[in-house]
């Protein structure tokens, strides 16, 4: 019997999802049998992991995988048994092996027909096995179990699934690997009950159609809810206007669940991105012989997809920033009364319609005197400028374009380096980033994330006769003043409020180049925040808070400074959407010269 060529391309697929989803699970597993060598129950959960990757390899003809996973679970096999205990060095060939799965994955996710040099890595697995291998203490028993008698499953799991393709059809739904059928009773009286299937793979463009069509819902239902209200006022005492407004209010509270539903469907857990950190800790430490343990919180917190993928990157670089450069060694921290082991804690909860994640570890800490100190060398401030910057200002200079150069890293950790990557990353994604930190007792770094990009409440304003829209996550608050409230301090208009000096910039010079102030006697400033920055934003009007679906600006303005996308109002209305970080750069530029 064989396969027609679509479904043995879908049985391909879902095995290369569902392997990446176990291998990604493995790391953290493995941290876990550092820390709980005895663990039998999860050396079992880590065997059966690689023996479904093994099986379903061999069913699919993938005999790299094959020969790979087959060492790796005779390893596993010996210490789930006891006949081995679990070292650092038996887990760096183990952990090495796993690297090697992932990169011949990879090969068969890209149809690149590559085959790796597996031999290295074989061998490194079989020194290990036959306790050939040096080493720290002395867990391998060496007389225990030779190589020719460890348990040969893999070569009969290759045989029942040539010898009996019908078998092995029955078994491989979703690309759920093949028995062999020497293990069946061992993994019949390990597994636990399995739960009826909960959920279903879903290609993201079919999603993302469904998100675009519920925006769609949103505008329409804005609409019908404006002409609503205009009905009511006209023809107040109309059973029909009755009728039409209670048909109103039922499509918003249904429009109201299915944006919800819809936006549930994009969510996932943060676990995507922590989960792959004890691993690179684990690993970062032993290259810098320090003793570190990463601390997750939070990790069922959910996110939008995109913000998912956009927050990987920083969240790497902060982590590798801590470990390498922010926690001591352990003779350091004993000299100052610290315990030998450092602690990084990854947290992420959820704070009304944002997400919080912090980086936060106890090491040296950031001081703010060598920031200024290095500001002031590097000519990005003059001495005076720098006495004047409060303890918070000062840290958020390590966020200007490359405020970092070797003697930096070498005087404050280091922690300057590409932190403004960091922060254009987060910017894009209309989030805020902060830093708190304390000489000798350790830094935080938090960000302050939207739930989703893709339906987001927006303030809209007027000036010069235009609405725009600003992200209702980077305003603060609203402000009515007088026009001579708003003072000129060297060439810059500023606000004072409740004891804090403001700079003020006019919307209208940013979007159309025009400085005049209107003549109404009101005016009205909105306080923008972002990262630790914070500015007035000077309009003429406030029109209200709005639920806006942002839809891209196409090609021909993809990019414009300062512009985020466009949207279309309750009123049927086309707006653009600001993009206030950017616009935050213009400024800079408009007032620089």
């Amino acid at each position: 019997m064989s396969f027609p060529t679509d479904d043995m391309d879908d049985i391909i697929n879902d095995f290369i999802a569902e392997s990446t989803e176990a291998l990604d699970s493995l790391d953290q597993k493995f941290i876990e049998l550092e820390k709980k060598p005895d663990d039998t129950t999860l050396l079992n959960d880590i065997f059966r992991s690689v023996h479904t990757i093994k099986g379903a390899a061999g069913f699919l003809g993938f005999q790299q995988m094959v020969e790979v996973t087959h060492v790796t679970e005779d390893i596993l096999n010996k210490l789930r048994k006891g006949e081995m205990k679990v070292d650092p060095v038996i887990m760096d060939a183990i952990l090495q092996s796993i690297d090697l799965i992932k990169l011949l994955l990879r090969n068969i996710k890209e149809k690149n027909g590559k085959e790796e040099n597996i031999e290295p890595t074989k061998d490194l697995l079989r020194s290990v096995l036959e306790g050939k291998a040096v080493t720290e203490t002395k867990t391998v028993q060496s007389g225990a179990l030779p190589q020719s008698e460890a348990p040969d499953t893999a070569p009969r799991a290759v045989q029942t699934a040539t010898a009996a393709p019908h078998e092995a059809s029955e078994t491989v739904t979703a690309a759920a690997a093949p028995e062999a059928d020497a293990s069946k009773t061992q993994a019949k009286a390990e597994d636990a009950p399995h739960a009826k299937e909960q959920s279903i793979r879903v290609d993201l463009d079919r999603v993302d159609s469904v998100m675009n069509l519920a925006g769609e819902l949103v505008l329409s239902r804005n609409r019908l809810m404006r002409l609503g209200a205009k009905l009511s006022e006209s023809d107040s005492d109309s059973e029909l206007s009755s009728q039409m407004n209670e048909a109103i209010a039922q499509l918003d509270l249904v429009t109201t669940d299915v944006q919800l539903a819809v936006m549930k469907m994009r969510m996932q857990p943060i676990a995507k991105v922590f989960n792959k950190f004890p691993r690179m800790v684990r690993d970062l430490a032993r290259q810098n012989n320090k003793e570190i343990e990463l601390v997750i919180s939070g990790e069922e917190t959910e996110l939008d997809k995109t913000v998912i993928e956009e927050i990987g990157d920083p969240l790497v670089h902060l982590i590798r920033n801590a470990v390498d450069h922010g926690l001591e060694t352990p003779e350091e921290r004993v000299e100052k009364g610290k315990p030998r082991g450092g602690a990084i804690r990854l947290s992420a909860y959820q704070e009304g319609r944002n997400i919080i994640v912090s980086v936060a570890d106890d090491g040296k800490g950031i001081d703010p005197a060598s920031i200024r100190r290095s500001a002031v060398e590097k000519g990005l401030l003059t001495q005076d400028e720098a006495d004047r910057l409060s303890k918070k200002d000062s840290l958020a200079l390590i966020f200007i374009p490359g405020f970092s150069t070797a003697k930096v890293v070498s005087n404050i950790s280091g922690r300057g380096v590409g932190m403004d990557v960091v922060k254009t990353n987060i910017s894009r994604i209309n989030g805020n980033i902060s830093v708190e930190s304390e000489v000798g007792k350790g830094t935080s770094i938090i960000f302050r994330l939207p739930l989703t990009l893709a339906i987001i409440q927006a303030l809209t304003v007027e000036t010069n006769g235009e609405v725009y829209g600003i992200p209702l996550s980077t305003v603060i608050e609203n402000i009515r003043v007088m026009a001579e409230d708003i003072k000129t301090v060297e060439g810059q208009e500023v606000i004072h409020i409740r004891d804090r000096v403001f700079p003020v910039v006019r919307l209208g010079s940013l979007v159309s180049g025009d400085f005049s102030m209107r003549s109404s006697e009101w005016k009205y400033i909105v306080i923008i925040g972002i990262g630790d920055k914070k500015f007035g934003l000077l309009v003429d009007r406030l029109h209200g808070q709005e639920e806006i679906v942002m839809k891209s600006m196409g090609e021909y303005l993809k990019g414009t400074e300062g512009i985020a996308g466009a949207c279309i109002t309750g009123d049927g209305n086309v707006i653009l959407i600001l993009d206030v970080a950017g616009l935050l750069e213009t400024s800079r530029k408009i007032y620089a010269h």
